[in-house]
């Protein structure tokens, strides 16, 4: 894990091009970042995951969760550096298309809008991401998978306390979700410097979801120790 928290704007606002950039660079390189413990009960579409493999013979990767069904977490590195957030955007625009038609006939299918905002947060077009997000949520208000990537899309935004708002509302569908609180101690130390707040998040994830492999028990353990050892120097 990164030894510096980063440190996202204000609510509301959103960053730059580069700064956003950077993020998903950051993302990147810190691993687990803002993602899933393991995955959610709702699964994306593999066309999410192919969104990045599609640009020069399949030399983008994806760094998504730690199960390969499809769901993605950020585009990965191609050919040794990073695409451009444009050619990112052309990428998830053409994986997009052949689900938009769907949606013509389907308006209110809230997996169609999921899987659309998954295929645009994978390619880091946060703001498209977003706003399928959020249709989803009208559609389909209690769940809980949407809330957890739409708020990891807020924070790589900018908005910290939106991000912090959603995790809230997805855990009062569903208090003992792992996912959601493990992104919630992840937003409250990097984006709100709050140590005490990521290990309480973190210790009732642990203490609610004593199903958890020895490994995935292990990273939350790392995260608290770090943290703690953080505060203390």
């Amino acid at each position: 894990m990164a030894t510096e928290p980063t440190t996202p704007t204000t609510a509301g606002s959103s960053w730059q091009s580069k700064q956003v950039y950077a993020m998903a660079v950051i993302s990147l390189v810190v691993g687990l970042a803002i993602g899933y413990l393991f995955r959610g009960s709702q699964s994306a579409s593999p066309l999410a995951l192919s969104a990045v493999n599609s640009q020069a013979g399949g030399q983008a990767g994806v760094h998504g969760n730690d199960q390969d069904n499809g769901q993605p977490g950020h585009a990965g590195v191609m050919g040794g550096q990073m695409p451009s957030l444009d050619q990112m955007k052309q990428m998830a625009d053409k994986k997009a298309a052949p689900l938009l038609e769907k949606l013509k006939t389907d308006p209110n299918n809230s997996d169609l809008l999921f899987q659309l905002g998954n295929i645009y947060k994978a390619t880091h077009q946060f703001k498209e991401a977003l706003a399928y997000y959020d249709k989803a949520l009208q559609i389909d208000p209690k769940n809980v998978a949407i809330r957890t990537e739409m708020s990891s899309c807020l924070y790589y935004n900018g908005d910290v306390d939106g991000a912090i708002s959603q995790l809230q509302q997805a855990l009062h569908y569903d208090p003992k979700d792992a996912n959601s609180l493990f992104n919630l101690g992840m937003i409250k130390w990097q984006g709100k410097q709050d140590s005490k707040g990521a290990v309480a998040a973190w210790q009732l994830l642990l203490k609610s979801n004593p199903q958890l492999s020895p490994e995935r028990k292990a990273t939350v353990e790392k995260l608290m120790a770090d943290v703690q050892m953080q505060g203390k120097s």
